[in-house]
C-alpha cells in the first residue's frame, strides 16, 4: 500500500522518522512530491539557516532512500481539482498521480474525506495509521519507535519515555498503546 506524506507529517522529525521507520519496516511505501519536500524544506528554515541546512541533508537521504517516491503528475490533473484550501490542491494531485491510497496528514478540514473519496483516496490521520500499523505488527512499531527513542534521547538533555515524546510529536494513541 501506498500513502502520500504531506508536508505536516515530514516536518516535525519525530513524527516523520516513526511513519518513515514504518516504510522501512515495509508496512507502506512512502511517496512525495518536490514541492512537498521543499515545504518540509522551508518549515525548517524558518527556524534558523541551521535547521533549513539540516532540512535539506535529510531530505537528501529521504530521497536516495526511496528513490522511486517522489511523483510528478501533468498540469492538467491539478488543474480538475479541488479542496477547500486551492494551497493544497498539488498534495491530492500527488497522491492521485502516485496512486496512493491516502494522504497522511493533520491536516483534515482542508482534505474533505467526501472530496477525497471522488478520487479514490483516503485522508490518513498519523497517529491512527501508526496505531493501525502497531495493532497488526506490535514488534515492528516497537522496534521503530525504541530507535527513534534512542536517538532523542541522545540528541537531548531531557530523558523521554517513548509515551512522552510521541504525545509531543502528536502520536498520543501510539505512546499510550506502547507504555
Amino acid at each position: 500500500m501506498k500513502f502520500l506524506l504531506d508536508a505536516c507529517v515530514l516536518y516535525p522529525t519525530v513524527m516523520r522518522e516513526v511513519l518513515l521507520g514504518a516504510a522501512h519496516a515495509g508496512l507502506y511505501s512512502p511517496l512525495w512530491s518536490a514541492r512537498l519536500l521543499e515545504e518540509w524544506r522551508r518549515a525548517a528554515a524558518r527556524r534558523g539557516a541551521l535547521e533549513g541546512m539540516q532540512a535539506q541533508s535529510e531530505i537528501t537521504m529521504v530521497k536516495a532512500a526511496w528513490p522511486a517516491a517522489e511523483v510528478t503528475w501533468a498540469p492538467s490533473l491539478e488543474a480538475r481539482l479541488w479542496l477547500p484550501d486551492a494551497n493544497d490542491v498539488h498534495v491530492l494531485a500527488a497522491a492521485i498521480a502516485g496512486n496512493a491510497e491516502g494522504i497522511v496528514t493533520v491536516n483534515a478540514k482542508d482534505f474533505p474525506r467526501n472530496i477525497l473519496a471522488e478520487e479514490g483516496v483516503s485522508r490518513a490521520d498519523p497517529d491512527a495509521l501508526l496505531h493501525g500499523f502497531w495493532e497488526a505488527n506490535p514488534e515492528t512499531i516497537q522496534s521503530v519507535v525504541t530507535a527513534v527513542l534512542e536517538t532523542a534521547n541522545a540528541m537531548s538533555d531531557t530523558d523521554w519515555t517513548a509515551r512522552s515524546l510521541l504525545k509531543k510529536a502528536r502520536l498520543p494513541r501510539l505512546g499510550k498503546a506502547l507504555s
